[in-house]
């Protein structure tokens, strides 16, 4: 496995950094890769554009900095907006589909899109969609094993949340199982 830059990109409030922490955790931990970490928000944190940047290697990671990302998530337009230029041109791009409109990308970039709000909704809380997108994540992309994310997510969470983001998770996996499929 090669060396894999992660972008994720969002609002405050939808839990990015948690995200990003949870893939890192889920590559280092559970899966024995290296992964590194960084995250960016903007001053008013909640409900400001903010990032959280995950480089996962098989080999050890001189540079903990995302460059050139080869996959983004992104959950907001603003988002999608600051981040996407930095998309390399040969990329994948996982959106929040009923928040993001992905114009303006290079044809040779894969959209992965799905309804993450709708569906945490559909669960009774809207928080966990940035599970939702773990799940959509790890299906469409297979950067972790299904196995090491549910162990990273069952042990990030806040106690007595563990069914509920499991379930998130599940959801997201399941939608992303149908899109590369469908592929």
């Amino acid at each position: 496995m090669a060396k894999t830059e992660i972008k994720i990109g969002g609002f405050g409030g939808q839990g990015v950094i948690l995200t990003g922490y949870i893939i890192g955790k889920a590559a280092s931990i559970f899966d024995g890769k290296n992964a590194t970490m960084t995250q960016a928000f903007g001053p008013e944190a909640r409900g400001s554009a903010c990032s959280a940047q995950v480089i996962v290697a098989a080999d050890a990671i001189l540079y903990p900095y995302v460059k050139r990302p080869q996959i983004m998530v992104i959950m907001s337009q603003e988002a999608f907006t600051k981040f996407s230029p930095q998309l390399d041109p040969n990329g994948m791009i996982l959106i929040e589909e009923e928040l993001v409109d992905p114009k303006g990308l290079p044809p040779t970039v894969k959209v992965f899109g799905i309804p993450a709000t709708r569906i945490a909704e559909e669960l009774g809380r809207k928080i966990v969609l940035n599970i939702v997108m773990a799940g959509f994540f790890t299906a469409v992309t297979g950067i972790v094993s299904k196995d090491a994310m549910r162990k990273a997510i069952e042990s990030s969470v806040p106690k007595g949340t563990e069914g509920l983001n499991l379930l998130a998770f599940e959801k997201g996996y399941e939608y992303g199982l149908g899109k590369v499929q469908a592929q």
